[in-house]
């Protein structure tokens, strides 16, 4: 009887593992696996970034699941683990995950980057960006 991995797609206020995800994919039919980490920089258009904070939506969880269904629909994807980090981020932390395996790198690559641009689009998660000066701002929230 063949084990049964765990779905790894979740929002969470503990550390993002690009492992964890990777072997959460991981299958003997998939000869592409392809990795997308988003790291928190240390600047943001020409401005320096000491931290970030993120806050999610109580809806965020369900969203990024539906991200992750709609990506796994694709006949030629065999796998797909993503999470999104909240609370409050330093540079170098990873703030979104997104692993992809296929059979083919293409449609891994395509495909991971169809994903991450869903999260982008529909995830209700907002990020505020502190400075060295301790002023901050929020981005890209409605």
């Amino acid at each position: 009887m063949t084990a049964v991995k765990p779905v790894l797609c979740e929002i969470s206020s503990e550390p993002l593992s690009v492992e964890a995800h990777q072997a959460a994919v991981a299958g003997a039919e998939s000869g592409a696996v392809v990795v997308f980490s988003g790291v928190v920089r240390d600047h943001d258009h020409g401005r320096s970034v000491v931290a970030l904070e993120y806050v999610g939506h109580p809806t965020a969880a369900d969203v990024i699941r539906a991200c992750r269904e709609e990506i796994l629909a694709d006949p030629l994807v065999h796998a797909v683990a993503v999470s999104h980090r909240v609370g409050d981020l330093r540079v170098g932390d990873s703030a979104l995950v997104a692993v992809v395996a296929a059979a083919h790198r293409a449609e891994a690559f395509a495909a991971c980057e169809r994903l991450v641009d869903l999260v982008k689009q529909r995830l209700p998660i907002w990020k505020r960006q502190v400075f060295p000066d301790g002023t901050d701002e929020w981005v890209n929230c409605p």
